[in-house]
């Protein structure tokens, strides 16, 4: 065998085998310990940060949803008020914005990108502050903003302390619940600046519908 064969052998040789161990450390051996550290510190995390209530998952607590009980005569969602209500998705709530992530669509996540001059934008957040105003009966000057506009992902799991707090007297007459402990279950759920200065006060939806949904129950609503 010449030189030129031995030596495209030795290099083919050496390739295939950098491959195989590349393969078992990369492929098999680094994610098998990823998976095991995190499964072992971090198992809720891990998992998806899974949310139970009445021993079934009912959503990721990194991820907002809609609770709705059905549709209008246009095909709009209609909010199911025995719920506390999540922030608009991108789309304000309302197809005729942009078409795009009103229901929290994994899949389009994103925010409408409009200006705050675009008067659909505009148009948008009045009707949404209005609705906020009628449905929880407090005046339009009272509507936290995040109760009318979107996150930059639209997809956004918390509310502020104090939507959470505006919706709890209609949550409670809804599910027939004294307000004073609805109140206090928002006050519970509510989570501080992250290491004590990052970020604002947030209540976590899904969690505090889950904990909604227990108390319910518990008082046989």
């Amino acid at each position: 065998m010449n030189h030129p064969v031995r030596n495209t052998a030795r290099l083919m040789g050496a390739g295939l085998r950098a491959l195989l161990v590349l393969t078992v450390v990369c492929g098999v051996l680094y994610p098998l310990v990823v998976t095991g550290v995190a499964q072992a510190a971090f198992p809720g995390r891990a998992n998806g940060s899974e949310v139970s209530s009445q021993g079934k998952v009912v959503g990721s607590s990194l991820i907002g949803q809609r609770y709705d009980k059905g549709k209008d005569k246009q095909g709009n969602p209609v909010p199911d008020l025995k719920f506390f209500q999540p922030r608009p998705s991108a789309g304000l709530g309302s197809n005729r914005t942009n078409g795009v992530n009103t229901r929290y669509d994994l899949q389009v996540s994103g925010a409408s990108n409009l200006g705050a001059t675009n008067t659909d934008l505009v148009k948008a957040v009045k009707e949404r502050k209005q609705w906020v105003a009628e449905t929880y009966g407090v005046p339009a000057s009272e509507v936290p903003a995040d109760a009318v506009t979107s996150s930059g992902s639209g997809l956004d799991p918390d509310i502020s302390p104090a939507y959470a707090q505006l919706q709890a007297d209609r949550v409670a007459k809804e599910n027939h619940l004294p307000a004073d402990r609805v109140h206090r279950l928002v006050t519970d759920h509510t989570d501080g600046r992250t290491l004590g200065f990052m970020g604002e006060p947030r209540v976590n939806v899904l969690e505090l519908n889950a904990a909604l949904r227990e108390l319910a129950r518990g008082r046989g609503a």
